[in-house]
C-alpha cells in the first residue's frame, strides 16, 4: 500500500473544508430551459391530440350528443377557432379533415420548433 493520499473527507492542517458549490448560473438556466421546452413540447402533443381525435370521431361517425364527444368537439373548435372555415369544400369530410388537421400541424411545427430551440439554449 504506498498510498500516501490523507483519508477521504480528512483535510490537512491549516486547510478548512470547502463547502460544496452551488450550481452556477448557466447550469440552472439550462435546467430551466429544458423544462419549458418538455412543456410546450408536451402541450403541443396534447393540442394536437385533441385535433386528431376529433377527425377520427368525426370521420367515424361518433355519437355527437355523447359527453366524451361533445367535450373533444368543444376543445378542438377551441384550439381551431382561428382556422374555421379556411377550406370549404363540398365533401363534409375532407372540409373537417383540412379545417381541423391544419391547425393540428401547425401546432406540432411551431411546438416542436420552439421546444428544439429551448432545449439547445
Amino acid at each position: 500500500m504506498s498510498n500516501i493520499d490523507p483519508m477521504p473527507g480528512h483535510h490537512a492542517y491549516g486547510q478548512s473544508p470547502q463547502p460544496p458549490q452551488p450550481p452556477q448560473r448557466r447550469e440552472r438556466n439550462q435546467g430551466t430551459a429544458r423544462r419549458a421546452a418538455l412543456a410546450i413540447h408536451t402541450i403541443a402533443d396534447i393540442a394536437a391530440v385533441f385535433l386528431g381525435l376529433w377527425i377520427l370521431l368525426y370521420l367515424l361517425e361518433a355519437n355527437e350528443t355523447n359527453v366524451f364527444v361533445e367535450f373533444v368537439h368543444g376543445t378542438a373548435d377551441w384550439l381551431a377557432w382561428w382556422s374555421q372555415d379556411v377550406f370549404t369544400m363540398d365533401t363534409e369530410g375532407l372540409r373537417i379533415l383540412l379545417n381541423y388537421g391544419l391547425p393540428a400541424v401547425i401546432y406540432l411545427l411551431v411546438g416542436h420548433g420552439i421546444a428544439a430551440r429551448l432545449g439547445r439554449a
